[in-house]
């Protein structure tokens, strides 16, 4: 992405932002316990952004549930949702559809969170994944990225697109938060949600088996994932380069 602000609780804002010299830094209202405060909304909505991604490390507490359902409802640009954020939903996934309009919402579940969500069990979401995932990306009106061996697309006309890619070693702590800010930042430049989604997940699960590859299944991190991002955007480009023009394969 060509610039990101991370918004975060004030009192966590000076460790945040010692963290790394990529992106600035946006303090929030936060509750006694260090958790975004609903009054937190304001400074979203009055910071100047083509998208926002929401949840991983969020919290939990009664003000995130009324932070997230209120940025669903009151933020008019494209949305970027997962964990702590699709968490807050659960109970209320209807606010999804309300909040899609003429937006794009993306969602990127687990399949414990795409329970949770569905009302449903994680078995009966294993089962049965292409059909949960369009099902419920249909019936609200967003993108459905349900993570885990090959990964599904489901978009809001009813299409499903399953990746080839990725292996179990990126079955690890923050390798879905990668993928959030990923499709964020295609979302951002692509300003079309469906390629967005194609490339983002192809591309994450790509630099996961880039990855496995040179640290193997059981070492490698998220941030290895994370590090290995341009690499798998050079072997694409150079896959696209040697496609034949004539479009004979």
């Amino acid at each position: 992405a060509g610039l990101v602000s991370l918004a975060t609780p004030k009192s966590s804002q000076p460790v945040v932002a010692a963290m790394g010299p990529e992106y600035m830094t946006v303090p929030l209202d936060e509750t006694p316990e260090g958790t975004v405060a609903a009054s937190a909304l304001q400074s979203i909505l009055e910071f100047e952004q083509d998208v926002v991604a929401a949840g991983p490390g969020l919290g939990a507490g009664p003000e995130v549930v009324r932070f997230v359902r209120d940025l669903v409802e009151r933020t008019e640009g494209p949305l970027v949702l997962d964990a702590d954020a699709l968490n807050a939903l659960a109970s209320e996934p209807d606010l999804l559809q309300t909040g899609a309009g003429s937006r794009p919402i993306i969602i990127t579940p687990h399949p414990g969170e795409m329970s949770r969500l569905a009302n449903t069990s994680v078995d009966a979401v294993q089962a049965n994944r292409l059909d949960v995932a369009r099902d419920f990306a249909v019936q609200h009106q967003i993108y459905v990225v349900l993570k885990g061996y090959r990964t599904l697309i489901a978009t809001p006309d009813g299409k499903v697109f399953i990746n080839p890619l990725g292996n179990p070693g990126m079955a690890t702590g923050g390798t879905g938060d990668v993928l959030t800010g990923v499709l964020a930042a295609w979302l951002a430049q692509l300003l079309d949600a469906e390629a967005a989604c194609k490339v983002a997940v192809y591309l994450h699960a790509l630099a996961g088996d880039l990855t496995e590859a040179d640290e193997g299944e059981v070492a490698m991190t998220a941030g290895d994932v994370a590090a290995h991002l341009g690499d798998a955007v050079l072997e694409l480009t150079a896959r696209r380069r040697l496609k034949p023009s004539n479009g004979e394969s």
